[in-house]
């Protein structure tokens, strides 16, 4: 963000829970919203002030139903340099002494085998949440699958994980994510850490998928979207593939099982952090 005048629109989820907070971010990223925050029972948006249109924002909440409700108020927010804001707040990660993921401002950092410079501007993804500390410790682990293999990464958001790996040595990478400023902010990503030449990214969902087919599929979005998806995946991936996947609760980890059973995947292993789990399966 910059420093524009920018909308505050603050969502009441009943009952909040940050499942459900994903499910709403998911469902808002079609909308022009630029960024979002959890603060229970609330997940607050921001949003232009020229791009808010308050009839189409209630008509969107109206249409939608998961078992839970929402009602919402907004307001008008002073003038903040949002690139500051974030900068103070994003620290480097290092996943397993391995992998650093760190921004631009960063400076003087000891170096671990691979590193990851990014600049999330608008889009989802520091590499802070343990999702997506689990799906980077995933791909380090598969370094030996991954090397002159075919990677997707499905809701890419910043494309961490597409970068990464690419830099394990992936012969290409495709990123989707259905945020055309995610997408963007992917490909710029790419780009700042030298692999654009193997990282393609498109605006989209799984649809897309049938364009090819990939060795290794990633997808680290919400349980929903997944239960949703993963036949989809399967058909996507090539005999021997891999899929991992993550953004959902370890007590959910039962339906993803069955749903990737049910489209033809055998279970491999797990990973918890925090009550986030983080799951591997094959198409044999």
């Amino acid at each position: 963000m910059n420093s524009q005048e920018y909308i505050e629109v603050s969502i009441k989820i009943e009952p909040y829970t940050e499942e459900n907070a994903e499910i709403m971010m998911a469902e808002l990223a079609g909308l022009p919203f630029e960024s979002f925050t959890e603060s229970s029972p609330y997940l607050k948006c921001y949003i232009p002030k020229e791009k808010y249109d308050p009839r189409m924002l209630k008509l969107f909440l109206s249409g939608l139903d998961y078992g839970f409700s929402v009602d919402f108020n907004a307001t008008l927010m002073p003038q903040v340099n949002w690139n500051a804001v974030w900068e103070s707040q994003f620290s480097p990660i290092v996943v397993d002494g391995l992998c650093t993921i760190k921004a631009s401002f960063h400076k003087g950092l000891k170096r671990t085998r691979f590193n990851i410079t990014i600049d999330p501007k608008m889009a989802f993804g520091t590499g802070h949440h343990q999702t997506t500390y689990m799906m980077c410790r995933t791909l380090l682990r598969h370094e030996k699958d991954i090397k002159g293999k075919v990677v997707m990464d499905m809701g890419c958001g910043t494309a961490i994980l597409a970068i990464l790996a690419a830099k394990l040595g992936a012969a290409h990478v495709y990123g989707i994510d259905i945020d055309a400023v995610a997408t963007a902010s992917a490909f710029d990503n790419a780009r700042k850490n030298r692999v654009s030449r193997k990282v393609e990214t498109y605006c989209g969902d799984a649809s897309l998928l049938q364009r090819g087919k990939y060795d290794i599929l990633l997808a680290n979005i919400n349980r929903n979207i997944l239960l949703e998806d993963i036949p989809t995946y399967s058909v996507s991936l090539r005999k021997g593939g891999l899929l991992a996947v993550s953004g959902f609760y370890t007590e959910d980890l039962p339906m993803i099982c069955s749903s990737a059973q049910r489209a033809g995947l055998e279970y491999v292993t797990e990973d918890s952090m925090d009550n986030w789990c983080c799951a591997e399966f094959r198409k044999p």
